[in-house]
C-alpha cells in the first residue's frame, strides 16, 4: 500500500469517527434540552388549600412535566404548565410583579399564563383544577 493511500484511509476512518462522536455529542444535547413528551398517563395530584398562599405559586411535576399552581391575590387558584411555549425552558414566578418570567431569552406571562412579552409564540398551557373541603386537585 502506498504512503498515500494510507494516510486518505486513515484520514476517513478518523472522520468518521469524529462524525459518529458528533452525532452523539448533539443527540444527547437536544434530548437534555427538549422538552419531554406529553404521556397518554394522567394522574391528578392534589395539595392541601393553605399549600398556596395568596400571591403565592407551588411548582410541582405533574405528568412528567414540571406545572405550577397559583393563588391569585384576589383567591382565584390557577395551575399552568410550567413549561415556556418559546424553547421548553421553565418559568420563574415573580411574586413582586405577580407574572412570570422566563430566564433563557426574556418571555414574560401573566398570572393566567398570558403572554405579556418576549419571543413565546402561544399562552402557558392551562391545566385543569377542582377545589373541594379544603384540598385542591391538579388534573
Amino acid at each position: 500500500m502506498e504512503t498515500g493511500s494510507r494516510r486518505k484511509f486513515l484520514g476517513i476512518c478518523l472522520g468518521g469517527v469524529l462524525a459518529g462522536a458528533g452525532g452523539g455529542l448533539l443527540y444527547t444535547i437536544f434530548g437534555y434540552l427538549a422538552p419531554r413528551r406529553d404521556s397518554n398517563i394522567r394522574r391528578a395530584v392534589s395539595f392541601p388549600a393553605t399549600d398556596v398562599p395568596a400571591g403565592a405559586a407551588k411548582f410541582f411535576e405533574y405528568n412528567g412535566k414540571t406545572a405550577v399552581l397559583i393563588r391569585q391575590k384576589n383567591g382565584t387558584v390557577v395551575a399552568l404548565s410550567a413549561v415556556c411555549t418559546h424553547l421548553g425552558c421553565i418559568v420563574q414566578w415573580q411574586k413582586d410583579k405577580e407574572e412570570f418570567l422566563c430566564p433563557c431569552h426574556g418571555g414574560r406571562f401573566s398570572s393566567t399564563g398570558l403572554v405579556l412579552g418576549g419571543p413565546p409564540p402561544k399562552p402557558l398551557e392551562s391545566i385543569p383544577i377542582a377545589t373541594a373541603n379544603g384540598t385542591i386537585t391538579v388534573g
